[in-house]
């Protein structure tokens, strides 16, 4: 199967990254919202993310028009019956995924691959309300899209893999460094990083060190390029905290449990960079 057209259901952060990024790889991109404003909002992101692209010598400046033109925002599912893979990068809500996939399971050509970014529930049961479950596939991409390499691709049981092998082939068309896992919660990557940064989090919990020389220690001994709790805050601590729990409830082992500072901060709205402060504090961003 080879894939030429490609639809995105949400165009945020992470949905408008998928876009862009297939965009200038050539491909067609559909890009479903719920309103105007959100595709204008993402096509906003996605023109800032090109102009870093220009910085980065990736790409010329006279290629952010072409790019943007491979983009169609819209509101009508309908608009993706044609594309050959749609990939959902929806909030990490079990329901919303499960209903999604199940409306476009009967708009969209039987033969098109509906892929979900989730990086921790069941990949099986997001796809489990479809007739096209040797279909479904976990395709797992870091933030910021453009910039971070990887991409895990999950396969479920039921998953056919000659569908694999052509979603590896299509990440590596779009840049990306894929790898195969099985579907199963937090796959490889937040399999072995969520534990890593619940424990960082313990340890300014308990007062070890203050949070700044928690990160040095990391970056400084083990050559990391940022610390847990920078990291942290750049994912978002809401979004540390729920991958948490749907860990923990699949594995029920503690490590995998957010620990209490963490769920505090969320009540309290810290949420890191996206909120002006969490473990840091963040000047505001202004306006483009």
């Amino acid at each position: 199967m080879e894939i030429k057209s490609v639809g995105v259901l949400g165009l945020g952060t992470m949905g408008g990254g998928i876009a862009q990024v297939c965009a200038q790889a050539g491909f067609k991109v559909t890009g479903l919202e719920i309103s105007r404003e959100l595709i204008d909002k993402g096509k906003k992101y996605i023109g800032r993310f090109l102009k870093i692209a220009v910085r980065r010598k990736e790409i010329e400046k006279d290629d952010i028009d072409k790019v943007l033109q491979n983009i169609t925002g819209t509101t009508d599912m309908n608009d993706l019956k044609n594309c050959d893979i749609i990939i959902e990068a929806v909030v990490e809500n079990l329901q919303l995924k499960q209903d999604l996939f199940s409306r476009l399971d009967g708009t969209c050509k039987p033969e098109t691959v509906f892929a979900s970014n989730t990086s921790a529930l069941s990949v099986a049961e997001i796809g489990a309300n479809t007739s096209r479950q040797e279909r479904i596939v976990g395709l797992h991409f870091f933030n910021p899209v453009p910039i971070m390499k990887l991409v895990e691709i999950a396969a479920t049981v039921m998953t056919d893999p000659d569908v694999v092998d052509s979603i590896y082939e299509f990440c590596e068309k779009i840049g990306k460094i894929p790898i195969r896992t099985k579907d199963s919660p937090g796959f490889v990557v937040n399999r072995l990083l969520v534990p890593y940064l619940n424990d960082a989090a313990k340890a300014v919990e308990c007062g070890l060190a203050s949070v700044e020389d928690i990160d040095k220690a990391m970056v400084h001994a083990l050559g990391y390029p940022m610390g847990p709790l920078k990291l942290m805050d750049n994912i978002g601590l809401d979004v540390c905290a729920m991958v948490s729990e749907i860990m923990f409830n699949a594995f029920k082992d503690p490590k995998y449990a957010a620990p209490p500072i963490l769920r505090n901060m969320v009540k309290g709205g810290l949420l890191g960079k996206k909120s002006g402060r969490g473990f840091y504090t963040y000047p505001k961003r202004k306006k483009d």
